[in-house]
């Protein structure tokens, strides 16, 4: 075994031991931490600069030639003063995109930035220039990679292991990286679920490389609002129509958008008006600083690897109306992310008597629009799942479309015998229950107090490493 090898085996025994040693509840509150400080940011750029950029699309052909990735000028200086002239605290360069183009220097593939006429890895530059102009450094990466056909029905061991590749090299070359946001993963487009690339098991080895890194999906269009599921940070794009619910928000938050009219570069934009400062810092940036949500902006450099002049304008205003008051008030402590496979999805289920079409099998479909509702004439209603074999387990998460639940209680089979696991209260739309784990082919979940009948969006069980 060579020494890199084992350096990473031993990171990953290292926080396997953490997460084995320390209980879920004390995880979140370290978490929680690290959550308030990026909230606390409260402005950031979004950099899409990848080979899109030299399409005019968003989305690059797969097979596009890395010699059309020639910046005659890049200067990652002036994206970062450009960051600095508008206040912002971080910024967040696109690695890869849906389309698998490195822009660092990768030893995983020959399609990157090293093969085109730049030659130069962005990545190192972009990560200098703004530690150096005192901003935060984060990173986006897409799982999605049409290039190396990372994609539905294509997904092996072996790109598994590229994506952990690709991620120990973000991790491992640039110093502190303070956030990843990743894309193209369980996303209704993209189709990759987190049981294809598992992702409990790239999640801590993010956290074994860099244990303070936040992760941060985004797949706000599948998972609902309320509940950190796989993500340290709810991410919306506003984009494709997710946003934020300012009013009742209690999650850490980032909500992304572009300045211009498109994410990557485009040949109109210099001639394109881009959003106005008033627009950007009286419509958007206040009212989501105090939703507990930063805004990420994207600025999109051009060919020549330039912000162009109407964005740098627009962002000096910006820096002439809004500066960054500090603190924001402190954010309740969440539960924990859920990180681990839902053993309950597409399992047999079984229920009391559904209401009309909505059947047992709507609450473990995986979809979050569907449910089973159960039928009003019955007074105790209740729901199982019966695994494909005895299955260990040690959370169980009730989503409901509407929370109408008060109180109801959960029971595993042991042998033939229905014992009882726990009993819950949670008013809220999505119940998260963690208990001490138990082993069982069937649970099931009595509904005892509800003021309208049950509709349960999903039925999930996890057997989280803890």
């Amino acid at each position: 075994m060579n020494k890199k090898l084992f350096q990473q085996l031993i990171r990953h025994l290292l926080v396997l031991v953490l997460f084995s040693c320390i209980s879920v509840s004390t995880f979140a509150q370290t978490l929680a931490s690290r959550q308030q400080d990026f909230v606390d940011l409260r402005f950031g750029m979004f950099i899409h600069y990848n080979i899109p950029t030299y399409m005019n699309q968003d989305w690059a052909d797969p097979e596009a030639s890395p010699e059309i990735f020639n910046p005659k000028k890049l200067n990652t200086d002036q994206w970062a003063k450009a960051a600095k002239s508008a206040n912002m605290t971080y910024g967040c360069l696109t690695t890869k995109h849906h389309s698998g183009f490195a822009i660092w220097d990768t030893k995983t593939t020959d399609y990157s930035v090293m093969s085109s006429p730049y030659k130069k890895d962005v990545v190192k530059e972009f990560t200098e220039s703004f530690r150096k102009n005192g901003l935060k450094v984060m990173l986006y990466f897409s799982i999605l990679d049409t290039h190396h056909k990372i994609r539905p029905g294509q997904i092996t061991p072996e790109k598994i292991g590229m994506i952990k590749a690709q991620l120990t090299e973000l991790l491992t070359k640039y110093g502190k990286i303070d956030a990843l946001i990743i894309d193209g993963w369980d996303a209704p487009w993209s189709r990759i679920s987190y049981d294809d690339v598992p992702f409990e098991e790239i999640y801590l080895h993010i956290k074994a490389l860099q244990p303070q890194c936040l992760v941060m999906d985004l797949n706000a269009a599948k998972y609902p609002a309320e509940a950190l599921y796989y993500t340290d940070i709810k991410s919306y794009e506003q984009g494709a129509g997710q946003h934020i619910q300012k009013e009742s928000n209690k999650l850490p938050a980032l909500s992304c958008l572009p300045i211009n009219t498109a994410w990557f570069w485009k040949t109109n934009f210099p001639t394109t008006p881009v959003k106005t400062s008033d627009e950007l810092v009286n419509n958007i940036l206040k009212p989501l600083n105090e939703a507990h949500c930063n805004l990420i902006l994207n600025v999109a450099p051009n060919r020549d690897g330039l912000i162009d002049d109407n964005a740098l304008v627009t962002l000096k205003e910006i820096g002439k109306k809004w500066k960054n008051e500090g603190p924001t008030p402190i954010i309740a402590v969440a539960p924990a992310p859920i990180i681990s496979p839902n053993l309950a999805k597409k399992q047999a289920s079984n229920s009391s008597w559904s209401d009309d079409m909505m059947i047992m099998d709507f609450a473990n479909d995986d979809d979050f629009s569907t449910a089973w509702v159960s039928n009003s004439t019955v007074k105790n209603p209740w729901y199982e799942i019966t695994f494909d074999r005895e299955q260990a387990f040690n959370m169980i998460v009730m989503a409901e479309k509407t929370a109408n639940v008060k109180t109801y209680h959960i029971e595993y089979d042991n042998n033939g015998i229905w014992k009882p696991l726990l009993t819950g209260d949670d008013g809220s739309r999505i119940k998260i229950n963690r208990f001490n784990r138990v082993w069982a082919k069937k649970v099931r979940v009595r509904f005892d107090q509800f003021t309208k009948p049950v509709e349960l969006a999903e039925f999930g069980v996890y057997n989280e490493r803890k």
